[in-house]
């Protein structure tokens, strides 16, 4: 059950609710991929549209006329298109996306030094040291609002509180296009109306066990003594207790992600040959490489994601003695993770090689050997970048991967990391739709 189905509780006071002592502003991209998408296809606006592509990917976002037909994100293709047979299916624009979330950041930027992003998608904004200069909460958001409309062309609901849970609660009610303030004395009133899967924490099994201790609503939990609670929930009770009273002590804090680099690759049917899984991993491996060489930037750690034909994933990591952006080095780690599994025919149907603990080149530490080579595999890398700038990715190659097409396969960059608040199913663009993280 998710909180975007729900109705935004009645404030009790008349008029315009009184947004003082209300700093903290959560806001949250109106289904941000395909709105984006959709700036080059004015002609499908109002219309179903999902972003993904293939049959065996999943869905990365939707507009709300094909969300209507119970089309989500994470969902599998196959399904989505069962689902909502009309819709219009675009692939995924990456640079498109980061392009306008940097913009989108930036005017958050100018707000307010104490940006919190989520994803690329979604931030927090502690606003309280603006008000003097820019104006009551209420009236920054809506400016903002207006700036990301006019600047970008896409939409935002934003939520206005006291406190983060309460901010991000109401932006998610707000959805799409809409500004929600919820005033301090109306705060525990607010909350409290909703079902108990509105708050943070409340999955799907939460909220089975909750409804089996006759919990349907957050008024419910807040008048359930926390040690109830706790038998129930374990410590997640007493926090679920915090909230369902409006309690969020947590403050705006600027973070700075540790940035990855990486592909995934899902296979247009599932693979069980290790020997055709090692030539997609060379290939992975090699773009992933290049990338981490095109922006600058080593890493230490290699990661490798496995996907099985029930969707079950598991991800392995190493890290090397010295950061590199070296695609053998990166083949050779990631390959050795995967034998390191003794799979033995397991039936595949996505695999990814992600470089990890990025550091600017310039200031990689790189350990040199006693009979290290006057030219490596780096410079062996360098020529072939050489080469695909002027001539075009792809033209030079490993003998292996020679003749090694797509054949229907979906593969890109993934990441963007958000950290869920709640145990719902995936976040937003997180499984296998792709998105560059650097």
């Amino acid at each position: 059950m998710s909180r975007r189905q729900f109705s935004a509780p009645t404030l009790s006071a008349p008029g315009p609710p009184d947004d003082t002592g209300c700093g903290i502003l959560h806001v949250d991209m109106d289904a941000f991929y395909a709105s984006a998408s959709l700036l080059a296809r004015p002609e499908l606006r109002g219309t179903p549209v999902i972003i993904g592509g293939g049959t065996r990917g999943v869905v990365l976002s939707a507009t709300y006329e094909a969300r209507r037909f119970g089309v989500t994100a994470a969902m599998p293709m196959s399904r989505a298109r069962r689902l909502c047979p009309q819709a219009t299916v675009i692939g995924p624009d990456h640079e498109l996306y980061a392009r306008i979330s940097k913009a989108v950041m930036a005017t958050f930027a100018q707000l307010t030094p104490l940006v919190e992003p989520l994803s690329l998608d979604e931030a927090f904004l502690d606003v309280s040291g603006a008000v003097r200069r820019l104006g009551p909460p209420a009236t920054i958001a809506q400016q903002l609002r207006d700036t990301i409309a006019d600047e970008q062309g896409v939409t935002c609901s934003v939520g206005v509180a006291p406190s983060k849970f309460v901010a991000k609660l109401a932006s998610g009610l707000a959805k799409p296009d809409g500004l929600i303030v919820v005033p301090v004395d109306e705060v525990v009133g607010f909350v409290q109306q909703l079902p108990v899967a509105a708050l943070w924490g409340v999955g799907e099994r939460t909220e089975e066990e909750l409804h089996r201790l006759g919990l349907r609503t957050v008024a419910d939990i807040a008048h359930t003594p926390v040690g109830t609670l706790r038998r129930a929930l374990g410590e997640n009770g007493a926090a679920l207790h915090e909230l369902a009273w409006g309690r969020d002590p947590r403050r705006v804090t600027p973070v700075h992600r540790e940035r990855s680099v990486g592909s995934d690759e899902t296979f247009a049917y599932d693979i069980d040959d290790p020997a055709e899984i090692h030539r997609r991993l060379l290939r992975l491996s090699e773009r992933t490489a290049a990338r981490a060489r095109a922006a600058g930037v080593m890493g230490r750690t290699v990661s490798l994601k496995v996907r099985f034909s029930d969707f079950t994933t598991i991800t392995r990591a190493r890290t090397l003695r010295d950061p590199t952006d070296v695609s053998r080095d990166l083949y050779e780690t990631a390959r050795a993770l995967f034998d390191a599994l003794g799979l033995h025919r397991a039936r595949l149907r996505l695999v990814g090689v992600r470089l990890e603990g990025l550091v600017d080149r310039e200031n990689a530490p790189v350990q040199g050997v006693l009979d290290e080579r006057e030219h490596g595999w780096r410079d062996a890398d360098l020529a072939i970048d050489r080469a695909s700038a002027r001539f075009g990715a792809g033209v030079v190659r490993p003998a292996s991967l020679v003749g090694l097409r797509g054949r229907g396969d979906k593969s890109g960059d993934k990441g963007g990391d958000r950290g869920p608040d709640r145990d719902a199913p995936a976040p937003r663009g997180d499984p296998e739709p792709d998105r560059a993280r650097l």
